[in-house]
């Protein structure tokens, strides 16, 4: 299963910026432990630390096992436009930046 440093450096955050989108990513684990992550990886996403998973909850991303890695696309009121669950990492970056950018066009 991908993890999101696996992911994550296949975003082109510039890319994604100039859609007016932004990347987060959330897990259980401390801030503390993503900022050692973040650091070692030299990941420019930001990623939130969710240690109760009561954002995990709520989107049904809570798995057997831990964290179900999914991604979620908010449209601009903040209503979900698109989920993809049990991401793999080929191919899901631009299948995102697509998503995006066709949100924006409607």
């Amino acid at each position: 299963m991908p993890k999101v440093g696996d992911i994550a450096p296949e975003f082109c955050l510039d890319e994604i910026s100039e859609l007016n989108a932004e990347i987060v990513g959330v897990s259980a684990d401390s801030v503390e432990s993503h900022k050692k992550f973040v650091e070692k990886r030299k990941l420019s996403v930001k990623l939130l630390s969710d240690a109760e998973r009561k954002v995990i909850e709520l989107y049904g991303a809570k798995g057997r096992l831990g964290t179900t890695r999914s991604t979620f696309l908010i449209d601009p009121e903040g209503k979900i436009a698109k989920i993809w669950s049990k991401v793999s990492v080929k191919g899901h970056t631009d299948d995102v930046k697509s998503s995006i950018f066709n949100l924006r066009v409607r």
